[in-house]
């Protein structure tokens, strides 16, 4: 077994008591190691070999209220329910609500191999047709999940889908209020007060309704290891619930770069090689989303400005979080001129001088 010696690992998992559990629930093994994944920012992962079986564990953070945020037993019904459709999700194991066991609830899930595109571009992908590829399995898959049949897989009460564009420009407005509170002693950004007027001003009254991810986007997919690209497992189901799919699609556009696009607002966040030849640009993203689910991404400007709006909310947040000494991310700090850019891209956006 893996010797670990930090705090932090420590209030995160008792590897007896998981270990006693994954042997009530999955089976004795003679095998068994636990591995912390740095890369997560949200709820941890855990990976965990079980015997001849790879398994990953999904927990919040230690220390942190049961908020919609970190809600996991919320994501493993959402996995769980979409195993059976067209939506590539890992398989899943088994959940947990008994806080005594590592200290929070979680879940167990199979673990898929492959590889998750972050900071870039693998090398069997560094062609044009792999490049298209890839672009055309994240939209279809996005499609996929849009056209989930919530009534049959039990998702039915998921969430309230309607409204649910309103309720994102509240939610956020009331997000980035709090965090002015205390950032804005150090510098304001009053252009965001203006992007969030507008958006309320032109928020649509009506929108489809179909299960929506929350934060799609392409370091949140795994592709299978072959040299053709292939979608094997969409992750982060956290923020999942029923609303407006289109709110889902201008959240992948917010992240997506062409060629012609300006330095990025966050070069921690863009992932610039998506710029090279081949890859699908923003607008044939959409055409291929609109033509898979047979609706239009009508109000584009508003689906786009409210992403990185929201990209600005969580920066401000993160900015306040800095300045009260309540974390020490080198990330957060950065966050006192690239909210500012943010602000300035929505306007952009506003007026039509960032099309798509």
């Amino acid at each position: 077994m893996t010797e670990h010696s930090t705090d932090y690992y420590q209030r995160l998992v008792d590897e007896s008591a998981l270990e006693e559990f994954l042997t009530r629930e999955v089976g004795p093994v003679d095998t068994f190691d636990v591995a912390r994944h740095e890369q997560g920012h949200s709820n941890e992962t855990l990976f965990v070999t079980w015997g001849d079986r790879e398994l990953v564990v999904r927990r919040p953070p230690p220390g942190q209220t049961a908020e919609t945020a970190h809600d996991v037993l919320r994501e493993y019904r959402v996995i769980d329910a979409l195993q059976d459709t067209a939506v590539p999700v890992p398989p899943t194991v088994t959940a947990c609500d008994d806080e005594s066991v590592i200290g929070s609830d979680f879940y167990v899930m199979a673990r898929v191999e492959g590889t998750v595109i972050r900071d870039q571009e693998p090398a069997r992908f560094a062609n044009n047709d792999a490049r298209a590829a890839v672009g055309t399995e994240l939209v279809d898959t996005l499609a996929a999940i849009h056209e989930v049949d919530t009534e049959s897989v039990g998702l039915s009460d998921l969430g309230r889908a309607r409204g649910y564009a309103k309720r994102q420009v509240t939610r956020w407005g009331k997000q980035l209020a709090w965090a002015f509170e205390r950032t804005a002693e150090s510098r304001t950004v009053p252009e965001l007060e203006r992007v969030g007027s507008w958006l309320q001003d032109e928020c649509p009254d009506d929108h489809p309704e179909t299960l929506v991810h929350g934060d799609y986007k392409l370091d949140n997919v795994m592709f299978g290891p072959g040299d053709d690209p292939d979608l094997a497992a969409v992750f982060d189901w956290e923020m999942a619930t029923l609303g407006d799919p289109r709110a889902d699609l201008g959240w992948l556009l917010s992240y997506w770069r062409d060629a012609k696009d300006p330095e990025p607002e966050i070069p921690d966040l863009a992932m610039e090689f998506i710029e090279a030849p081949g890859y699908p640009t923003r607008k044939d993203l959409v055409d291929r989303w609109e033509a898979q689910t047979g609706l239009t991404f009508e109000h584009e400007r508003f689906y786009r400005t409210l992403a990185v709006y929201k990209l600005a909310a969580l920066g401000e947040m993160f900015y306040r979080r800095y300045l009260e000494g309540n974390a020490d991310d080198p990330f957060y700090p950065l966050m006192e001129n690239r909210v500012p850019a943010l602000a300035d891209r929505a306007i952009r956006i506003i007026e039509g001088d960032e099309p798509l």
